[in-house]
């Protein structure tokens, strides 16, 4: 990487992520890269899990829970402002937004997000309706 890099979130494209929530690329380098995610209010997304890449997500705004499960283990967690988790490759996940505003979370991925075929569909524990 020979040149300094600079994104805004708005001059990102929106696309639809495999588990159908809004998602607009941000930036990426040789070990990872970064996505903003949003979530309607009341929506919920599409159970999926990651073939090989690592996952960090920072809740910016809004309010919803989070289901990860691996090795049959299963864990439901607040999600809000400021609240960080990390979803390992492999590890079932799902995610919803409450009914009053819109979830919006930035995630970094490692190593960088390659395409579609990443993310693999999984039995989650809500309905989906990512709206």
């Amino acid at each position: 990487m020979s040149e300094f890099e600079l994104s805004n979130l708005g001059d990102a494209p929106e696309a639809r992520a495999p588990d159908g929530s809004r998602v607009r690329a941000l930036l990426r380098t040789q070990g990872g890269s970064m996505a903003h995610f949003e979530l309607a209010p009341g929506a919920c997304s599409k159970a999926v899990a990651h073939h090989r890449v690592d996952e960090l997500w920072f809740v910016l705004s809004g309010c919803g829970e989070i289901w990860r499960a691996h090795n049959g283990r299963e864990e439901i967690s607040a999600l809000a402002p400021g609240a960080c988790f990390s979803i390992p490759h492999g590890f079932h996940f799902q995610f919803r937004a409450s009914e009053d505003a819109p979830l919006r979370v930035v995630a970094v991925t490692m190593p960088p997000w390659p395409g579609p075929d990443e993310a693999y569909a999984v039995k989650g524990t809500w309905t989906e309706d990512p709206g």
